[in-house]
């Protein structure tokens, strides 16, 4: 059975999108039956560019990544979600809609907040820098999530698990 995954973040243009590719990616090299999605509280509409950028020049894929909102997945023949990660404060903050999961009902919340690479200093160069390392250091914990046997690990111990891997 597939696990689903949803990447919060209010815009849904940089961090959620960087981790929704990147885990798609490397559960696709990997062969784990996952799937990545990314949704925003308030959806700005479109990517930034400076993160497709970051993206292609790691090789990963964006065909379908696109800056949604979160009602998407609270509604009918939306997909069963196991998982949602919250990857900025902001989102971490905001009262989150109901998710319907699989046959365990409510999915793990858990948040890995990042600092928002577009708002780096050091102009061009120093928000590309940012986004790079943030695509880095999401592509990492999406690795160590796809380490978990996450078809048998009861709730409570993937939620620990999940923990750790945010504060790693």
């Amino acid at each position: 059975m597939t696990t689903h995954i949803l990447v919060l973040c209010t815009h849904n243009s940089a961090r959620s999108v960087l981790a929704e590719a990147m885990l798609q990616h490397w559960a696709a090299r990997l062969g784990r039956d996952v799937k990545a999605h990314s949704a925003g509280s308030a959806p700005g509409g479109r990517i930034n560019p400076l993160a497709l950028e970051s993206l292609h020049g790691a090789g990963i894929d964006t065909r379908g990544c696109r800056s949604k909102s979160w009602d998407e997945f609270s509604a009918a023949g939306a997909p069963p979600l196991s998982i949602v990660i919250t990857v900025c404060d902001q989102a971490a903050a905001e009262p989150c809609p109901v998710f319907f999961g699989g046959a365990a009902g409510q999915p793990l919340k858990v948040h890995w907040g990042y600092p928002d690479p577009s708002n780096a200093e050091g102009g061009d160069a120093g928000r590309r820098r940012a986004f790079e390392l943030t695509r880095q250091a999401l592509g990492y914990r999406m690795l160590q999530l796809l380490t978990l046997p996450l078809e048998t690990m009861d709730r409570a111990a993937l939620h620990t698990a999940l923990v750790e891997i945010g504060r790693s």
